[in-house]
């Protein structure tokens, strides 16, 4: 069986295509600027050279279009029909308090998605249209929707409510919902397998850290709370994103610069952050090398953003009231920044959480998962590879086939100590050769 993933985002498209019986990924790629004058997609097959091209995509109606005439294009395509597709996953960021694990799209879902519209302005609509575009495509296979919300709905009251008027949440929807859920629910199913320990036994503080990025305490398997809120904007420092502010700085602002609500949330969304601070980047690597350079607004940036970090850890330390059982790392800084995650761990000896230097700077790849915990470390420190398209994929399998049922009593592949990822593994000794050493820190399943 083939299943087509699609991640629809403000501006982009991320896809994957994977045949199920040989656990291949066929086909992947990204397409970026939907909706500017040119967008750019990038996609590559197995065993085929990589497609780069431009077009104008107004919409993701013509972005979904593209995408699927890339997959049948015989020089760089993976599909000789596009009937080959027996299912597509797709991504939807805010479920609402509805939906507390994946499910098969139907009128009724898609209105539910839409009446929760107004939590994920950003990114629900882009889901929508992505979803109705490819059902347009392929309008006679089953179409799935996995959402970032749902492996949060196990948070406790006390962690999801906030102290406001609880008319608000009753009649507004007004609570915590977290974001980043098949990340968290990923790695710490992988970080399980590390462990020898089921599941559902173990307690982790996970760190997604991307352009976005949220933090995940877990308890006994499950989300108990984690840094986002309502909204993707409350938390730790991103890439744009400012995280935990007063909110009296939005009404302060608007009296201050006569800028409606709409501008300072647009502005606390998409200019501050490392981007804020700096004023000129929201990639972690120009910020360090403006650190290195001298530029004290960077180093200030670095420093903001790792001290949010470890704070958030001591945090979650507390409410799991117990030391968590490993500390993972994952998401493309959390995955190759070893600056990062060292200041993050700085400091935190005293709580039995000890980084080894020398590890540390050797964990950079995506081809395999590695231990940087000094060998005394009370706690294990993990860099887990994500692989959100993989449970996207493995999700809308078990609800065509009848399968499915919630984390905690369904048993994903990537749980299990055998399983592999081949194109990783396929990747893994070009890491080898760039990186000496990096042979002894991966961590190996145990039990």
């Amino acid at each position: 069986m083939i299943i087509l993933t699609l991640n629809c985002g403000s501006s982009s498209v991320k896809y994957q295509v994977y045949d199920w019986d040989k656990k291949d990924v066929l086909g992947k790629g990204v397409l970026e600027r939907v909706g500017q004058a040119q967008s750019d997609l990038e996609h590559e097959s197995m065993g085929k050279k990589e497609y780069k091209g431009q077009r104008a995509c107004p919409t993701h109606k013509e972005a979904v279009a593209w995408v699927m005439e890339i997959l049948l294009d015989k020089e760089f395509g993976c599909l000789s029909d596009i009937n080959e597709v027996k299912a597509v996953g797709h991504r939807v960021v805010h479920g609402g308090s509805k939906f507390t694990q994946s499910v098969k799209i139907n009128p009724q879902v898609l209105s539910e998605f839409k009446s929760v519209e107004a939590l994920a302005p950003l990114h629900n609509p882009a889901n929508f249209h992505g979803i109705e575009a490819a059902m347009a495509v392929l309008p006679n296979v089953p179409h799935c929707a996995v959402l970032d919300t749902a492996w949060h709905q196990t948070m406790p009251e006390v962690a999801y409510s906030y102290a406001v008027p609880f008319e608000w949440q009753e009649k507004h929807n007004v609570r915590r919902y977290g974001f980043h859920g098949t990340s968290f629910l990923y790695t710490s199913k992988r970080a399980a397998v590390l462990l020898g320990k089921p599941a559902t036994q173990c307690n982790l503080i996970i760190c997604h850290i991307g352009n976005g990025a949220s933090m995940c305490a877990v308890k006994n398997g499950i989300s108990v709370d984690t840094s986002m809120g309502m909204t993707p904007l409350e938390g730790l420092v991103m890439g744009t994103r400012s995280g935990d502010v007063d909110p009296a700085v939005m009404s302060y602002m608007c009296r201050e610069t006569g800028k409606s609500v709409a501008e300072i949330d647009s502005e606390l969304n998409k200019k501050s952050g490392l981007l804020g601070v700096t004023g000129k980047f929201s990639d972690r690597r120009d910020v360090e090398k403006g650190m290195k350079e001298g530029d004290a607004r960077c180093k200030l940036a670095h420093e903001l953003e790792t001290y949010r970090l470890r704070k958030y850890i001591g945090a979650y330390v507390g409410a799991l009231g117990v030391m968590p059982d490993a500390l993972v790392f994952t998401a493309g800084v959390g995955e190759f920044d070893a600056a990062v995650r060292a200041r993050a761990l700085s400091g935190l000896e005293c709580m039995g959480i000890k980084i080894d230097s020398a590890k540390n700077n050797l964990a950079r790849t995506r081809n395999t998962e590695t231990c940087i915990s000094a060998d005394d470390s009370k706690v294990k420190i993990f860099v887990i590879p994500t692989d959100e398209e993989l449970v996207m994929t493995e999700d809308t399998y078990a609800l065509l086939t009848g399968t499915y049922d919630v984390h905690t009593k369904y048993t994903y592949t990537f749980a299990q100590s055998n399983y592999v990822n081949k194109a990783r593994q396929a990747g893994l000794p070009k890491d080898l050769q760039r990186l000496p050493g990096l042979e002894n820190i991966i961590a190996k399943p145990r039990g």
